[in-house]
């Protein structure tokens, strides 16, 4: 028998609920948010053949490479799409929600998301990073020009010189 397991996941604790495929509850509960502890109760309560669903976020990447790793089956939702489907519930809670996504991964109605590498998010934080950074230095730079133009003094064109040392 086919088990589904829907994660709802915030930064410290992720609900967790499995569903055989008659649409019956068989577990839910809630670990702490680390692919190891929700590796073991995945495999205690749906067993290592389990089609798991989770939502994208923050912390997704981690999550989905992590329990991929540990040899389980995980698909990555959408969640504007699983938002949609989970609006309908009456009582929204971390628990319902996990249900939700079982069932929805239960059910097949789901787009799958792709999961990039690490090495992808990696080279896209460098480069946010670095943008801040010019971004930030131009700023301070504009405004010390512009304090600066109140007692009249004016730097300049920037070229050549080190910015403090024109300054």
């Amino acid at each position: 028998m086919t088990r589904f397991v829907g994660l709802d996941v915030s930064q410290k604790i992720t609900a967790i609920c499995v569903v055989n495929d008659a649409d019956r509850r068989l577990w839910r509960g809630q670990c702490p948010t680390n692919p190891e502890q929700i590796n073991t109760l995945v495999r205690r309560h749906a067993g290592s053949d389990a089609h798991i669903g989770i939502e994208t976020g923050a912390m997704t990447p981690w999550l989905v490479h992590e329990l991929r790793n540990l040899g389980l089956e995980v698909v990555c939702l959408d969640a504007r799409h699983a938002r949609a489907a989970l609006e309908m519930q009456i009582n929204k809670t971390d628990q319902n929600d996990a249900e939700g996504l079982a069932q929805i991964v239960r059910t097949g109605w789901y787009r799958s998301v792709h999961v990039k590498s690490f090495e992808s998010h990696r080279a896209r934080a460098l480069l946010g990073a670095r943008t801040q950074l010019i971004g930030m230095t131009t700023r301070l730079s504009n405004h010390i020009r512009g304090a600066l133009k109140t007692f009249g003094l004016l730097p300049g064109a920037m070229r050549g010189l080190p910015f403090d040392r024109k300054v």
